[in-house]
């Protein structure tokens, strides 16, 4: 268990979780969004209510299995045993880590309105992105007190150019810009299950609470408000911005555009506003970057715990920092970048969105599944039958429904990647048996 010294509050929590959320994603997000056209904003709405469901049903989790941390692994494998756990767990610390690649991404895309070389420059842009990911696995290697004063600041700053560019945008919202309902080559339903799946990805955060669960005060109330609280906030956020940017940048320029806010807030105020907003973008990725990072140290640390991965994954430093899984993450995330640097900025953040929702979607699946079997094993059901369904089968269908939309190629890929662990499972379950 976590000293009381490493334990952080509700205004943390909850900063980790906006942070979490709001980060490379809604700054890079419209640009990707705008060649589907308006049918987009719809997708905004469908993708709100289906992780408002989520939240609810993660946020309910945290009251009945709380004090361990791992979230989604932990819920699970309350649920389904040990294999669920670890498919859960792996594909999870997969989109963690390869996520972490995609705000390094969305990191050089912000300074790319400051240096416009890097736009064209992969190797100093590479260098950059490798450099910010070894500076937060640092940060967190000392701890999640340090960490999530990071996450407090960078969460103040990031949401003031965006609250800027929405009140002050709808004075320069020109409607001959929106984009028409459908502007892409595929039918409207397509259209639609791709936008809810790429919008999902903006949404990808909604359980950070839950992971550093014994590091939290309280964490039976701590969690599930911090849980609900950043969800709203940042559902609020990103529907208001996409609806005000459609309306400022013709479509053309917004699709193009590696860091949309900033050529937003250059139409409001100028080279001033630009670089205003740029800076926002820039302080909105630095602290996901960070957020993120503290997670791809919890989940094989919780792993470790239940023997599904090896002892030294458990272990940790005197900040109560497990140091093993930070520093594997860092390394996995500089792969991802050295990878894929060959494509265009917009290009390359699309792919890991896709990649990184599906590996996040089937936690989400299998966590809604597990409300009824955690909630039926502690007495819960009987008492709240009707809730407790609702939520657990509007969870399934809405994660079912963004796996397909998703498309058949990060399907493949996805899957590739989750069944890529269990070898290890079947290496670490043989070695359980020959112990006992």
């Amino acid at each position: 268990m976590a000293t009381s010294s490493q334990k952080i509050g509700l205004i943390t929590t909850t900063a980790l979780v906006v942070g979490n959320m709001i980060g490379s994603g809604i700054f890079v997000l419209p640009a990707t969004l705008s060649k589907y056209g308006s049918i987009s904003l719809v997708g905004w709405i469908f993708t709100a209510a289906g992780a408002l469901i989520l939240a609810k049903i993660f946020a309910n989790l945290s009251k009945i299995v709380h004090n361990k941390s791992g979230g989604p692994y932990i819920f699970a494998r309350a649920g389904f045993g040990d294999f669920i756990g670890f498919i859960v767990a792996w594909g999870y610390w997969i989109s963690v880590w390869v996520v972490n690649a995609g705000i390094a991404v969305a990191i050089i895309g912000a300074l790319s309105v400051f240096f416009p070389s890097l736009e064209d420059n992969a190797l100093v842009s590479v260098a950059i992105g490798l450099a910010f990911i070894w500076f937060f696995t640092w940060v967190n290697i000392r701890g999640i007190k340090l960490s999530g004063k990071f996450a407090v600041v960078t969460t103040a700053l990031k949401l003031l150019p965006l609250v800027l560019v929405i009140v002050c945008g709808i004075f320069f919202f020109d409607a001959d810009n929106f984009p028409a309902f459908n502007s892409s080559s595929a039918s409207d339903f397509d259209a639609f299950s791709a936008v809810a799946t790429l919008t999902l990805f903006a949404f990808l955060g909604i359980e950070t609470a839950t992971i550093p669960s014994e590091n939290i005060e309280q964490p039976q109330k701590t969690i599930a408000k911090a849980t609900m609280l950043g969800t709203a906030i940042a559902t609020l956020v990103y529907v208001l911005s996409t609806v005000v940017l459609f309306g400022l940048l013709p479509v053309g320029r917004l699709a193009s555009s590696p860091a949309p806010f900033a050529e937003a807030g250059a139409i409001i105020a100028g080279n001033t506003g630009s670089y205003f907003v740029a800076a926002g973008a820039l302080i909105a990725a630095i602290g996901a970057l960070n957020g993120w990072t503290l997670v791809v140290g919890q989940l094989p640390m919780a792993m470790a715990r239940d023997q599904v991965l090896p002892a030294s994954f458990a272990k940790k430093n005197r900040q109560d920092a497990p140091v093993l899984g930070l520093l594997l993450g860092g390394a996995l995330s500089s792969g991802i970048m050295l990878m894929n640097f060959t494509e265009s900025l917009v290009d390359q953040f699309e792919f890991i969105a896709l990649l990184t929702t599906l590996c996040c979607l089937v936690p989400y699946l299998f966590v809604a599944a597990a409300y009824i079997l955690i909630t039926r094993e502690k007495g819960i059901f009987s008492q709240q039958k009707v809730q407790v369904a609702t939520l657990s089968v509007l969870g399934v269908i809405y994660s079912l429904w963004a796996i397909y939309g998703s498309g058949a190629e990060t399907v493949l890929y996805g899957t590739i990647l989750l069944f890529a662990g269990l070898p290890l499972f079947a290496w670490m379950k043989y070695r359980q048996k020959r112990k006992g």
